[in-house]
């Protein structure tokens, strides 16, 4: 198992901006460790948004506008145009919106990011992430936890989208990632069975247990299938929200160049 320090991490963004010929922008960690339950064998899920120079864009041929790295010694390394960036961010991307309140983040060396944080609460969709969330909950619910022997494990990527949809139907905004931030805040009432029985597992996880196949457990199920029933139409009275205008994006990518290689467009 190889341990990566951050200042590894860096190391490995900078080769992929010499190999690329790309500035990144912004780059964080985005998986469990970000969300806050790794286990010994967790990757490091990092993910970044770069920028080319400018004469990549002015192409009559479409390109390629995503950088991905092959897993190696528990390293997932992978990144977005700035294209595309902008693009899902209008859509309201959870991942994105994700990335960009990322606990764990490597690289900010420009404005950029701080000026499209500035704008999601405009691009926030609550109906559209919530139904993202849902569709995420349900798939490993379905995949998993199905049967008297279960992946434990799996509970988690369950629990905390099913959490994210509850935040969102209550706060009307972007979940945080943290996984113990989800439940202290969206289970402070109701059943202690159920919150201590989620605390132990997220325990056990931590201190490097597996985690694998055991018996289901019960009370998480009755609870998950309880919140799909809810969710099901209570999803529909959640707030969508305003397209963000073509020429603020437009402006913002512009920018985006001129800062990340110094020149202005």
């Amino acid at each position: 198992m190889t341990v990566y320090t951050r200042e590894q991490i860096i190391e490995q963004l900078r080769g992929i901006e010499r190999e690329e010929n790309v500035r990144i922008v912004y780059a964080c960690e985005s998986g469990s460790r970000a969300w806050g339950f790794p286990s010994k064998d967790s990757d490091y899920d990092v993910r970044f948004i770069y920028v080319r120079p400018v004469e990549w864009y002015l192409s009559l041929f479409e390109k390629r506008d995503v950088i991905e790295r092959p897993i190696s010694s528990m390293l997932d390394m992978s990144g977005w145009d700035m294209t595309k960036a902008l693009q899902l961010f209008r859509k309201s991307n959870p991942p994105l919106l994700e990335w960009l309140q990322s606990p764990i983040p490597y690289l900010e060396e420009t404005t950029i990011t701080q000026q499209i944080r500035f704008l999601a609460k405009q691009a926030f969709s609550p109906r559209s992430c919530l139904y993202h969330y849902l569709h995420m909950a349900r798939g490993n619910y379905r995949d998993y936890l199905q049967g008297d022997q279960v992946r434990l494990k799996k509970y988690f990527y369950v629990l905390r989208p099913i959490l994210a949809c509850r935040w969102i139907e209550r706060e009307n905004t972007m979940p945080p990632m943290e996984f113990k931030t989800l439940v202290d805040t969206m289970l402070s009432e109701g059943s202690e069975l159920l919150k201590d029985t989620i605390n132990q597992l997220l325990s056990r996880k931590i201190a490097g247990d597996e985690l694998d196949y055991e018996p289901r457990l019960d009370v998480l199920n009755e609870y998950l299938e309880q919140q799909f029933a809810y969710f099901e139409t209570a999803a529909q009275a959640v707030n969508s929200a305003d397209t963000l205008a073509e020429d603020r994006l437009n402006q913002l990518f512009r920018a985006a160049i001129a800062e990340a290689w110094g020149r202005g467009i």
